[in-house]
Formats: structure tokens, sequence, C-alpha cells
């Protein structure tokens, strides 16, 4: 061995590397998104003659090859004041609602109400609800209620995408989308998702889906056509636009 490797000391791999480590950190922190081999590319036309194997050690050491996670922009959306309307399919809300069955397996709903009188007009039950089911369950109300002027909703990935927003444009629905945290701007579905989870979600042990589906549709009978609902006058949602109708009919006349 040779005298001069014996005396001297071992340098400490951090130190060595701080040089690597703070212009690797310079590059990160102005494109976050670029990944190895743009940051050694651009190390390199800057003049750094480090070798590609060490840049890379280092890299891999400082965790820069994980994947990075960035927070998902929301659009900003206007505070859009909470006014029941009075005409029959001028505002319809839409909201979704996890729970289980008995031994855990996890379902969706998707709940649709005219805000006018509060009607259910659809639970939509599955595992899975995609953009497109709730295009399919919008087309079958279109069908029985014709559609709405406007839809107020919140910012779920389903309600989001391109093939829900765009069958809404296609169809000239306004989207009134609430402010991200701001769940009381939807409070007409608010108060009906907690009125179902608490007499029926609540209420039953579901041993599959079809007993979901069928204690559901029983329930939107009943909700409907004979519980009494206190905004309403006490009466329920089905007599109310009944009530609207006539009157309707009798200024008309």
């Amino acid at each position: 061995m040779a005298r001069s490797s014996y005396y001297e000391r071992p340098a400490i791999k951090a130190k060595a590397d701080e040089s690597v480590i703070e212009v690797l950190n310079q590059v990160v922190a102005k494109h976050g998104r670029w990944g190895f081999r743009l940051c050694f590319d651009w190390m390199r036309n800057q003049g750094y003659a480090w070798n590609h194997k060490r840049v890379w050690r280092i890299y891999k050491e400082m965790g820069l090859n994980l994947p990075r996670r960035t927070k998902k922009r929301i659009p900003k959306t206007p505070k859009v004041p909470l006014i029941a309307p009075t005409e029959a399919n001028s505002m319809w809300a839409l909201d979704f609602m996890y729970d289980t069955l008995h031994y855990g397996r996890p379902f969706r709903t998707l709940n649709v109400i005219d805000e006018s009188n509060r009607e259910i007009l659809a639970i939509e039950i599955d595992i899975s609800l995609p953009a497109a089911r709730v295009v399919r369950t919008l087309e079958q109300l279109e069908e029985i209620h014709g559609l709405p002027k406007a839809i107020r909703l919140d910012n779920g990935s389903e309600l989001r995408s391109a093939v829900f927003m765009g069958w809404c444009e296609e169809k000239g629905i306004e989207l009134q989308f609430i402010q991200p945290g701001k769940p009381q701007q939807n409070a007409f579905i608010e108060r009906f998702n907690r009125t179902y989870r608490h007499e029926v979600l609540n209420a039953y042990l579901f041993e599959n889906l079809r007993e979901v589906r069928e204690i559901t549709e029983n329930w939107i009978t009943i909700y409907n056509e004979e519980r009494p609902h206190k905004s309403l006058g006490r009466i329920p949602p089905r007599d109310y636009r009944a009530q609207a109708e006539n009157n309707t009919l009798g200024m008309s006349a």
C-alpha cells in the first residue's frame, strides 16, 4: 500500500457530495416535475462534469426517484346563495354517499333531488358509480321528468370529468359547483343525506346490493308520497308539487 494512501483520511461521503446535492436541490425546486435524465442533462449543459453514476446515486439517496405527488388544483368557484327555487326542474342537486354491506364490502349511492319540493328523483346504488353511470342516470330521469335548468353539486372527480361536464354542456344544463370544503352550500341534499342515512343505511344490515335497492325503493315511495316534510308545510313532496302546479295554473287562468 502506498504511504500516501495509508495516511490519508477517508473523506466523509455526505460532505464530498454537498456540491451535487446543492445543485440537485436547485433544479428540483425550480422544475419539480423533472426526472433524473432531465436534471442530469441540464447539469451537463450548465458545465457540471460529474459522472452520471454518481449523480444517480445521490439522486436516489435524496429520494428524488420516488413519485412526487402534487396537490390537485380545483378551479375557484363563486359563492352562490342557497335559495329554494319555486319552479320544478329549475334546480336539481347531486351528491354521493358511501356505506358497506354487513361483511364489509363498500358501495356507493348517487342521490338526486329536486330542490323546489325536495322530491327524490333517483338513488342509484352500486359498487362503482363512474361519470358515465351518472350520465346514464340523468338520461333515465330525462325520460320521466325532463332535464333541469341547473344542477348544484360538489367537486367530486366524477362530476368534474369531461364525460359528465360535456354531456351537461350539450344539454344546456348549468353546473353550479359549490366551493371546496363548503358542503353547507349544498345544504338541501346534505340534509336529505342525513335523513337517508338515519332511516335506511344505518337502520339495516344489508346482505347484498339487491336488498339495498329494494329497501331504498320502498323508502323513496314513502318519502315522496307519505312522509310529511317540515319545510314544505308538513306535507309530502308530491303533494307540495301538486299544490304548486295548481297555483300556477290558477294564476295563469
